[in-house]
């Protein structure tokens, strides 16, 4: 129920279709778009919802047709479909699939179609995968099978969070070895994203954020400056401007407000700058003068940083196992399922990066 504490019931979870996989959630994160779309967002049509979509499980059974998995395979269930049959899975351009956007409802963050239910009544699956659940049943292209080693209380963190940040980076921005960067909101989304712009080679990074208790934890993944827009009197981007000598060549905003938006645009050079949202809200229009863009600025977007989603979560679950990829860092908290709204809470007031949630046997 929208902007109320989630409540936890038994719900029905269909037997797998055809094309479908049903897995048993090990582990659960809470990430900051389930708590928009209970708190912010609020569509009338979203609700009720089973939450949760950033998550790593074993596949409990599967539908006929399924031949890529089978019972017992750890995988990670993705918001973001690959079909790799459609013009957009086929094209090095976009990480979107066709598929996928045939059935998703934006504003309602949920298909129509849902295999849950609750005392006989529909419960929509938020992102069409809801895992704040025990089980769960997803279509095949919205899953991807992982290395059977990977610890799935860490690597749950690669559904979303982790992906779409350090993505937004490496894919989307392209920060280049040597260049400066700024990255605005450092919740585990802005994390990932310094982080990405480490591993790229830029050489001076400046996270922003106005809760100061976030800088010692950026200089852990690589930020070289902070800046509290708090302690200035003037805008973020003429503060920006000043310390750079006219600006950063990359910005990737995390927060997901149309203003900082604008803010992270105008800190980049003018002449070549790339500014990227990465926050997401359908609450409001961005907006900007086109004086900014005309001399050589890109603004672009970014969804689950750029990664194809069945191709992608493996490779960062690679890059983790073989120590090339900070994930552990990102986890505040551990706590068992039921205390979820425990988890919300701390969420909500910036008291923690990630929680991972496990269910108890």
């Amino acid at each position: 129920i929208p902007n109320k504490p989630v409540t936890i019931e038994e719900i029905e979870v269909a037997p797998p279709e055809a094309d479908e996989v049903r897995i048993k959630i090990v582990a659960t994160s809470v990430c900051h778009t389930d708590l928009y779309h209970l708190f912010e967002g609020m569509h009338k049509d979203g609700f009720p919802v089973v939450l949760g979509h950033e998550a790593a499980g074993i596949v409990e059974s599967v539908g006929s047709g399924v031949t890529e998995f089978q019972p017992g395979d750890k995988v990670i269930p993705l918001f973001l479909a690959q079909c790799r049959d459609c013009r957009f899975c086929k094209s090095p351009k976009t990480n979107q699939c066709e598929k996928a956007w045939v059935e998703h409802r934006a504003d309602a963050m949920s298909p129509l179609r849902s295999r849950l239910t609750c005392k006989g009544k529909k419960v929509y699956q938020f992102s069409g995968i809801s895992t704040f659940s025990e089980y769960t049943v997803v279509k095949q292209i919205n899953v991807t099978k992982i290395d059977p080693a990977a610890p799935l209380d860490k690597v749950c963190l690669l559904g979303c969070g982790i992906c779409t940040g350090y993505g937004a980076a490496v894919n989307t921005a392209k920060v280049e070895e040597g260049s400066t960067c700024a990255v605005f909101g450092l919740g585990a989304i802005g994390l990932a994203a310094v982080m990405g712009c480490k591993n790229a080679g830029a050489k001076r990074i400046i996270a922003v954020d106005i809760n100061p208790d976030k800088f010692e934890k950026a200089k852990v993944f690589g930020a070289t400056d902070f800046v509290n827009p708090k302690d200035h009197d003037k805008p973020i981007s003429q503060v920006l401007f000043e310390m750079t000598n006219g600006g950063v060549d990359y910005s990737l905003e995390c927060v997901g407000n149309v203003g900082v938006m604008r803010s992270a645009l105008e800190s980049t050079i003018p002449a070549w700058g790339v500014s990227v949202i990465v926050g997401w809200t359908t609450l409001h229009d961005f907006s900007a003068p086109p004086g900014d863009l005309i001399a050589g600025r890109t603004w672009k977007g970014t969804m689950f940083g750029g990664f194809k989603s069945k191709d992608g979560v493996p490779e960062m679950v690679n890059a983790y196992m073989n120590k090339k990829l900070m994930v552990d860092e990102f986890i505040t908290d551990n706590m068992t399922f039921d205390q979820i709204n425990d988890a919300i809470e701390m969420m909500k007031h910036g008291k923690c990066i990630r929680t991972v949630l496990t269910f108890t046997e």
